[in-house]
């Protein structure tokens, strides 16, 4: 119960952090990356199988992880007229975000949850957590369609046990977005 707390504390806070910490003239770029880089930190201790990260059928993960992307773009894809393309830098930055996130809320945060309750603690409880972490750095009316990004990454994790598909769906949502 006091790794549920702990986890779910500091990813939040890690969040609220690094949504804080950007908002200081030029250190968007920083905060995104050492956000990142803290959130994946949240996994030490976990076994990558634990995690969701094994190396089994790995092709078909990534493959799953590129339909995840494609449902998470659906919606913005509809209203798209162009936009920028991300600067490398940018690019780097949202990735290592993606891969924080995934890692400390579909990764440490619910195996967490499932092994004290369950599958669907799990997947509603990182969802929430997921979502309240955004609240600082997204406008309000976006918080709905995270947490419904939120459960659609959880019930894959659920379902295929595996947190490769989630970690590529979200890079390239942020990517794309």
């Amino acid at each position: 119960m006091a790794r549920i707390a702990v986890t779910g504390a500091l990813a939040v806070g890690l969040e609220w952090a690094r949504a804080i910490a950007g908002r200081q003239p030029g250190a968007a770029l920083p905060a995104l990356i050492i956000g990142g880089v803290a959130l994946c930190l949240l996994g030490l201790g976990w076994a990558p199988e634990q995690l969701g990260l094994g190396r089994s059928r790995l092709g078909l993960r990534i493959l799953g992880g590129i339909a995840l992307g494609a449902a998470l773009l659906l919606p913005a894809a509809v209203r798209w007229h162009g936009g920028p393309v991300l600067s490398a830098p940018l690019a780097i930055a949202a990735i290592a975000v993606s891969v924080g996130e995934e890692i400390a809320f579909r990764g440490a945060l619910y195996a967490a949850l499932d092994a004290v309750w369950g599958a669907p603690a799990a997947i509603i409880g990182s969802s929430l957590l997921f979502a309240a972490g955004h609240v600082l750095s997204h406008p309000t009316e976006f918080l709905v369609p995270v947490l419904a990004a939120g459960l659609l990454l959880a019930a894959w994790r659920w379902a295929c046990r595996d947190l490769v598909g989630p970690i590529v769906g979200h890079a390239i949502a942020d990517l794309a977005l």
